[in-house]
Parts: structure tokens; sequence; C-alpha cells
């Protein structure tokens, strides 16, 4: 019959192992338990680092995970294993190999964590590549986890303010269901790690908490290139997306109105007609000439110049369907592109927009000059179309001319006001 050694005679084996540096600390980051393996590879004797704070040892892009391992303690056995770095006496940094476990009182409550650790050869390049990929994984807005064939998270790295939203913080043994928050295999992130078991690497944009993720998805094989589960990543690119979406409406839109530009209008116009061509459904094309901006802004300046051609842009959004497009066509210039739509619909939405103006109190008093063509009847082309609305603009405008509100001289101290 076999002798099984003491609890104690084990503890005494590991803390005296040269080879070996064992730290103990508690949940406040204090160090209780120093070996001679530990002051051998850090260089602290145990009267010079007992009670001192863990922190000491630790480079500074450590210093996030410590904080959520003294948070979270229970975890520390999914982080044992690792190849990372620790500061000696002279702030020197060594490349060691650790593993965690946590310390329990008689009662099985946390209150400390052991760490063992070995140094590595010095120059090992996979001390070093290690290391060093560690590092840069801490901190590029990545994160990368590993799944068994199961689909079972087996490791994770990475770790940024904007994943930890998103994603469980200690996701070691959950599935890639409650990993990824999804509810079945129907949802596009679950398909991809489906098709990657299968040996197909696949890329998805996945939205999570008001966040949005480039996903990458792929087959994760053994050294013998057997597929035994799958390894993905994920860019954090909501505000890359932002900027894109702002640079293409910059570039679409007016910058004082947030009316449609010249450019995007033209182009809605002519898929319109490729459209209508197609479908034989009429659409109505309105163009607006604001009246006597000249004037305004030469009595009242070219603030309040602004200011009514944004007073006009305003009565044209309150007038247009979703599906509608209204621009600024240039200067005093607006137009109104709308869908299905047939000369009655056309003139009924001028008349609204006219009135609208007219009835307005603010300083100084508006109208619009608008002139309608419809598809077919007017044109079959958008230059035709442009053509008939812009000469029926003119006309309306001469034939108003005499009878247009100009602003005098109490509309204008009003105004300055």
């Amino acid at each position: 019959m076999s002798v099984q050694p003491s609890a104690e005679l084990l503890l005494e084996t590991i803390l005296s192992n040269p080879g070996e540096a064992v730290v103990g600390f508690g949940l406040d980051g204090a160090i209780f338990l120093w070996n001679q393996g530990a002051e051998t590879l850090y260089g602290f004797s145990r009267q010079e680092i007992l009670g001192k704070s863990v922190t000491c040892l630790l480079p500074l892009y450590e210093l996030p995970a410590h904080e959520n391992l003294l948070q979270a303690p229970s975890c520390a056995a999914s982080l044992s294993d690792a190849v990372t770095e620790r500061l000696n006496r002279f702030g020197l940094r060594v490349s060691v190999r650790v593993q965690r476990s946590p310390v329990r009182d008689a009662q099985g409550e946390i209150i400390g964590i052991l760490e063992r650790g070995q140094a590595l050869a010095p120059g090992s390049s996979c001390s070093i590549a290690e290391a060093h990929l560690r590092l840069l994984v801490e901190q590029i807005p990545l994160f990368f986890w590993t799944t068994d064939s199961h689909l079972r998270v087996t490791s994770h790295w990475g770790r940024t303010a904007s994943l930890a939203r998103s994603f469980p913080r200690y996701p070691v043994g959950q599935t890639i269901y409650q990993y990824l928050r999804c509810q079945d295999d129907g949802e596009v992130p679950v398909k991809q790690h489906f098709l990657a078991l299968n040996g197909v690497c696949s890329r998805v944009e996945y939205a999570s908490r008001n966040r949005l993720y480039d996903l990458s998805i792929g087959p994760y094989r053994d050294l013998e290139g057997k597929i035994i589960g799958c390894i993905g990543m994920a860019l954090d690119i909501t505000e890359r997306r932002k900027t894109e979406e702002e640079i293409r409406f910059r570039a679409s839109h007016d910058g004082l109105t947030g009316l449609s530009n010249y450019r995007e209008f033209f182009e809605n116009l002519e898929q319109e007609v490729r459209r209508a061509e197609r479908t034989r459904q009429p659409f109505a094309l309105l163009l607006l000439d604001l009246d006597d901006l000249k004037t305004i802004n030469d009595r009242l300046g070219h603030l309040t110049g602004n200011r009514a051609l944004n007073r006009l842009a305003r009565v044209m959004k309150d007038h247009c369907r979703a599906t509608d497009v209204a621009a600024r066509y240039g200067g005093d210039e607006f137009a109104i592109l709308l869908l299905d739509a047939d000369g009655e619909r056309g003139q009924s939405v001028a008349d609204r927009i006219s009135s609208c103006l007219r009835s307005q109190t603010d300083p100084p008093p508006l109208s619009v000059s608008i002139g309608c063509s419809v598809y077919p009847e007017d044109g079959v082309s958008a230059p035709e179309l442009l053509e008939a609305a812009d000469k029926r603009l003119y006309q309306n405008k001469k034939s108003r001319d005499s009878a247009a509100p100009k602003p005098d001289k109490q509309h204008t101290e009003s105004a300055r006001t």
C-alpha cells in the first residue's frame, strides 16, 4: 500500500523548488507568499517584497487584466499556462510561463491567487514571439477566440472597452451561442462557425449592443491539418462605419440645408428614368426658385439669406415622403423628385409648399416660384424633364414678379434684431 504525502509536505516541496517562482497575493493585490525561486527569478528578497503590491512585478499592459482577475478570482484557472512577462527588481522584463490557481480558506471562499512561474530560456524564439504577440493582442482593438468541434470556447485573447460591453468577460467553457449572444443555429455568426467546421472561411458584420463588428471565422487545425474547431476574430468597426457614413453624407448632401446636392439628385433622377422605362409608372419633377434671395442678402445680410434657404428646405422636407428626393439644386434653386406621382400630385405639392411659405410669420416674408414636369408627358430623359420644369418655373416667376412681396423697412429692422 503506497503512502500518500501530506499536504504540508507537498507545499514545502513546491515552495523549496528553486526552479519555480511561487508568488501568493491577496484580493487586494498584497503579496503574502514568496519562495526562494521567486527571489532568484525576480531579485527581491522575502523581506523586501512581502506586503507590497504584486503590480510591482507587472508590465503596464498587464494591469487591466490584473484588475479583472482581482474582481473575478474564480477565473484564475482559465488564465493558467500562459507565456507573459514580469519585471525584476531592476525593471527589466523577464519572459515567464505562469500558472495561476485560486487560494481558498477553510470555508471554500477565495482569499487570494497563487502564481507559479518558470523562466523561459533567454533568447528563446518561442518566449519572445509569445510575449510580443500577447503584448500586441492586448493593445489592438481585436478579439480572438477558439472553439472545439462542439463550438465551446476553449481560449480567448484581447480586450478593449467596447468589446467588453458586447462579449462575456470570461467566456472559456461557454458555447458560441452564449459567447455571441445568439439564440439558434439560424443566426449568421453561428452559421459561419458551422461552415468553419467544414473548412470554409467567412467574414460577416455582426451587431451587438449598439456596436458593429467585423467577424472573421475559419477552421482551427491541429499540426496534422485536421479540423479540431474554429478560430474567430472580431474587429470593432463602429466608429469607422460612422465616419464612412458621414463622409458619404457630406459628399452627397448640401452642407447648409442638409438636402441632397446636385450630383445626388441627378443620379436619383436618372435612376428613376430607367425604372420608369421598365415599369411605365409616372413620376413628377419640381424645380423651385426662392424669390428675391439677392435682395434679402443685400438688404439683410447673407446670414438672413442662409436662414431663408433653410426655411424653404424645412418646408420641402415636411411635404416630401420618405421615398421622395429633395435637393438644393444650386444657389437659390431647389428640386424635388416625386416618385410614383402624376401631374396632379406634383401641382398639389407645389401649391402646399407655396402656401406654407406665405403663411409663415417670420421675417422676411418668403415666396417661391415652382415649375413642374411629369414623365413621360414632358420628356423621357433627365435633360428633357429638367428643361420642361425650368421653362414652367420661369414662366411662373415672370408672371408673379409684379406681385412678389419685398422686404420693407419694418421687416428689415425686425430681421436684424
